[in-house]
């Protein structure tokens, strides 16, 4: 059943709202979303609509509409969101993003996502070559993306993101370098850089293995992550997490929810929740997850509560993705224990060799420590 949440008086959470359709999928996605599942939209956003009023007495103070591609939903289907949306308590200062795709925005889809309160979209870009992104499996051009972004100014949006990949498929360095002056000429106020990972179960796993995708070199890796740190901070924006930049004051409130171990609320088939220290998902295949709310059972999937330690850990992996890192205070107050006294070792180890930094009250990665932050982070586990 679609339980309330357990109620906390001031308790202020973010919420996220997964649409799972895609007009295609592409190559490198292991996200669950799903092409060729129109026809479940309109049911879909029903469901969802019940599953999001659920949180109607928790105070909301981010909402993040991922996907998928949630500018692909029909707007009957918008419609039905809207209205569970409306009647959520929100706080002044919320911020609201809905992610989209060039070849999926229209002037009609923009102006009901304004009224309904959204103030921050988030733009898929990838690249700035249709040779490339033909090869990635996205169905837009770098001509779709420049209408789109253009269109959605035009209608009064003054916060947007643009997601960039590099480490693609034949990218070369010229062709980043270009991806990141074409992108900052528009004067988005964030951008997202994401190395490409090559994930299990998606199409280009299966065509690496076969050795059919060349891949720049992991040294030609690091140098295009490096030259878009240093590109971005000399156009104005700041870095503020290993893959985020953004103008001052213009960092993803959403996303730090998550960096900094904070309460979110998933809403959706494959949503993901942390919520009174309670880990929970919900059903993937959109077909359950539409059945279980239309029988009223229970979403919450694979609950697992919290230990001291996970929370700890995560705590830990998350605070190191930001530029600042980790706040000793706060997790000396937070955990009740000196982080000296649980990781001794360990911080020593890394203080010494240069990949963590201890300033003033904040342990944060360092520059080399940052280009190799999965094994830093490693061993930081607990168990």
């Amino acid at each position: 059943m679609i339980e309330s949440e357990t109620i906390y008086e001031n308790k202020e959470v973010a919420l996220y709202i997964h649409i799972p359709f895609c007009k295609q999928k592409c190559l490198y996605c292991d996200f669950p979303s799903f092409a060729n599942k129109e026809n479940l939209m309109l049911d879909y956003s029903k469901a969802l609509a019940s599953d999001i009023e659920s949180c109607s007495r928790r105070s909301i103070k981010t909402i993040f509409i991922g996907g998928g591609t949630p500018t692909y939903l029909t707007l009957e289907a918008w419609g039905n969101i809207k209205k569970a949306i409306d009647i959520l308590k929100k706080t002044k200062d919320l911020e609201f993003t809905v992610e989209g795709n060039p070849g999926t925005f229209t002037k009609e889809k923009l102006k009901f996502l304004k009224e309904m309160g959204v103030n921050r979209l988030s733009i898929g870009l990838q690249c700035w070559q249709n040779n490339i992104l033909e090869k990635l499996g996205r169905i837009h051009t770098v001509q779709d993306f420049i209408k789109s972004y253009e269109m959605a100014r035009n209608i009064g949006f003054q916060n947007i993101n643009v997601d960039l990949m590099f480490g693609l498929p034949e990218q070369n360095m010229e062709q980043w370098q270009e991806t990141l002056d074409k992108v900052v000429e528009l004067s988005p106020e964030h951008i997202s850089c994401y190395s490409l990972i090559i994930e299990e179960g998606t199409p280009f796993y299966s065509m690496d293995q076969k050795g059919k995708l060349i891949f720049p070199e992991e040294e030609m890796e690091r140098k295009m992550y490096r030259y878009g740190i240093k590109f971005l901070k000399s156009k104005g924006y700041r870095q503020y997490e290993i893959s985020n930049f953004s103008k001052p004051g213009k960092e993803c409130k959403h996303n730090l929810v998550y960096w900094n171990l904070q309460e979110y609320i998933g809403c959706g088939s494959g949503a993901h929740s942390y919520i009174d220290n309670l880990r929970y998902r919900k059903n993937e295949s959109i077909q359950e997850y539409i059945k279980n709310v239309r029988e009223n059972k229970n979403l919450k999937l694979d609950k697992h509560e919290n230990s001291k330690e996970d929370n700890i850990e995560e705590f830990v992996f998350m605070g190191l993705r930001k530029i600042s890192g980790i706040s000793i205070t706060e997790f000396n107050k937070r955990f009740d224990t000196d982080i000296y006294n649980i990781y001794p070792n360990v911080i020593k180890k890394y203080v010494d060799n240069g990949m963590i930094i201890c300033e003033h009250d904040n342990l944060f990665l360092s520059e080399r420590g940052i280009e190799v932050s999965n094994s830093v982070m490693c061993d930081f586990i607990l168990t």
